[in-house]
């Protein structure tokens, strides 16, 4: 089975927490294109999903964004793996709140951030 590309899927991970979500994807959708089927595969889909609604956001594309949020938390929530040491809950809370404020015309809280385990502090 082939592996996942931590360097590139750090480096996507570096760009949707500068809000950088376009490139994000594109930098994921590399590192997910050559996996064979796999949780992995599925969470990164999940992850590319998230990036591009947010990007849709940005382009005034409200329906998509919120088509794109609500698949991409479907696919983290069915294909929980620690492989990639993310936080997902704490990530899904604030892709949730997130998507229920732009759902609800609401203001928007930040975006949604993504955290390593390893690097969460410690409660």
């Amino acid at each position: 089975m082939k592996p996942v590309d931590r360097p590139a899927f750090d480096r996507g991970l570096r760009l949707f927490n500068s809000a950088e979500f376009y490139d994000a994807h594109e930098v994921w959708e590399d590192v997910w294109r050559p996996l064979p089927p796999s949780t992995e595969k599925k969470f990164l889909q999940g992850l590319i999903q998230i990036a591009v609604g947010l990007h849709h956001h940005g382009t005034g594309n409200t329906v998509g964004a919120l088509s794109l949020l609500r698949r991409g938390s479907h696919n983290l929530r069915h294909s929980r793996t620690d492989v990639l040491s993310i936080d997902v809950d704490e990530f899904l809370v604030a892709v949730d709140g997130w998507s229920e404020a732009l759902k609800s015309h609401l203001p928007l809280p930040s975006f949604p951030r993504i955290v390593k385990l390893e690097n969460r502090p410690n409660v």
